[in-house]
């Protein structure tokens, strides 16, 4: 099952802005340079390209998958594979600038987990987190979903059991 990334106003707004002051320092200084070539100017322009498709690729096309025996989560560059059994606890978050996260809105989750190379938490935005919520629960049933997720919380435990 697959779940993608919720995408809010704010992170639309914020890459906007990125990529505006990526394009002026970028590709305004040849501009104004008279002493600037034209190759010069392919090259600033090229690389502000490619700093922007990275951005686009790595904010808008975020996904969650869950597997047979992990979850997938993968974002652009970034990619993390977390065991179902290693997912201790889900919390929610609207800490979305600090430690490793892989999301595109400030309505987020923490998935806590054992081990991993980023740490031992990760911040995500499922775009529906009830059923990305439920889809965990079934596969990580020993998983402690906070109290404060959503107040259908008790239909989860109470399914499981």
């Amino acid at each position: 099952m697959i779940f993608r990334s919720k995408i809010d106003t704010f992170y639309m707004i914020f890459i906007s802005i990125a990529s505006l002051v990526m394009g002026a320092v970028t590709i305004l200084p040849p501009l104004f340079d008279e002493n600037a070539s034209i190759g010069v100017l392919i090259v600033m322009s090229s690389m502000f390209l490619i700093i922007i498709a990275l951005m686009v690729w790595g904010t808008f096309f975020i996904k969650y998958v869950f597997y047979e025996d992990y979850l997938l989560v993968k974002g652009g560059l970034m990619r993390s594979k977390i065991p179902y059994k290693s997912i201790t606890k889900v919390i929610p978050t609207d800490n979305v600038f600090s430690g490793y996260r892989i999301l595109s809105s400030k309505n987020a989750l923490e998935l806590f987990y054992m081990k991993g190379v980023h740490g031992n938490s990760v911040k995500i935005s499922p775009s529906n987190q009830k059923d990305f919520i439920t889809e965990l629960k079934k596969r990580c049933s020993a998983v402690e979903i906070h109290e404060s997720i959503y107040p259908y919380n008790d239909t989860i435990h109470n399914s499981s059991i």
